[in-house]
């Protein structure tokens, strides 16, 4: 494979790159957002003494193509991409990595399309309902300071996303709640920099705290769940906006999965606590090739 390049997905084309060349099964990680790209989950390369490590932006973010279509916006699309680029690299034998968002995509993945040869599953704060999340959001916006929850009530009510004052709201809740690093992680910074907007607000809404209003609205994979076979680490932070009982339903209901829990967390546990994650998800990986082959 080469290091880096695009490949032909619907809708457009993707760019990809590649870390590392070891003999192990190589890992494809899947971003979040929606439209959020790659930079803020490029900690995962730490793995590539080991194995190649796959990244790509989805179509409409980062380096890749963005169409100006809010057509494409739908999880089939993002699924058929995700079998294409699979296809494009050769990708027989596979771990996916998912965050947030991309482990909501491999999910869908593993459901709708053939699994064969999907090693395992790392889902990060992957929510498998999207009322759950949206339930604990209004949780964790009620335990803010009151001036900020004003600040939000107030610009939300008039449809003020880009005033400043709502941008410095949000930005308290994302330091509880989505990185608690200071300053944030070089990756995170550029992940924001480059996130599509059109697919973010058509697929979820035009705000992290109101009810989701986008495509993802009403998505619950809960029941299916147990149709999911394969080895699958799930991973959340004790201060994460992904609700923790959530992620304790799901690992009773994934056959094979594990659940760990990172103290001292919120939703980017790859970075917050970055040496004990790759610790962590390098003995998973370890143990499930060991037990395929």
């Amino acid at each position: 494979m080469p290091d880096e390049g695009f490949v032909d997905v619907p809708g457009g084309r993707v760019w990809y790159a590649v870390h590392g060349s070891g003999d192990a099964t190589p890992l494809l990680c899947l971003h979040g957002g929606p439209g959020l790209p790659h930079g803020y989950i490029n900690s995962l390369q730490d793995l590539a003494d080991e194995r190649p490590v796959v990244f790509y932006d989805q179509l409409g973010c980062g380096r890749s193509e963005r169409p100006d279509d809010p057509a494409l916006w739908t999880v089939e699309r993002f699924v058929g991409e995700l079998t294409a680029v699979r296809e494009a690299l050769d990708l027989d034998r596979l771990h996916i990595f998912g965050s947030s968002w991309g482990g909501m995509l491999a999910m869908f993945y593993m459901l709708d399309r053939d699994p064969s040869g999907v090693v395992s599953l790392d889902l990060a704060a992957a929510p498998a309902t999207v009322s759950a999340w949206m339930e604990y959001s209004f949780v964790l916006r009620a335990a803010l300071p009151d001036e900020i929850r004003f600040e939000i009530d107030y610009h939300e009510e008039h449809g003020y996303f880009s005033c400043p004052e709502f941008v410095a709201a949000v930005a308290v809740y994302y330091r509880r709640h989505l990185c608690r690093l200071r300053p944030w992680p070089r990756g995170l910074e550029e992940a924001f920099a480059g996130i599509g907007a059109q697919v973010y607000e058509t697929m979820w809404g035009p705000t992290e705290f109101g009810p989701c209003t986008g495509v993802l609205n009403g998505v619950d994979l809960m029941p299916r769940l147990h149709e999911i076979t394969t080895p699958t680490l799930l991973t959340i932070g004790r201060h994460d906006e992904c609700p923790l009982d959530l992620y304790e339903e799901m690992h009773a209901r994934l056959p094979q999965s594990e659940l760990v829990v990172f103290e001292q967390s919120s939703h980017m546990q790859f970075y917050e606590e970055r040496d004990h994650y790759m610790s962590v998800y390098r003995d998973f990986l370890r143990r499930v090739e060991a037990q395929a082959a």
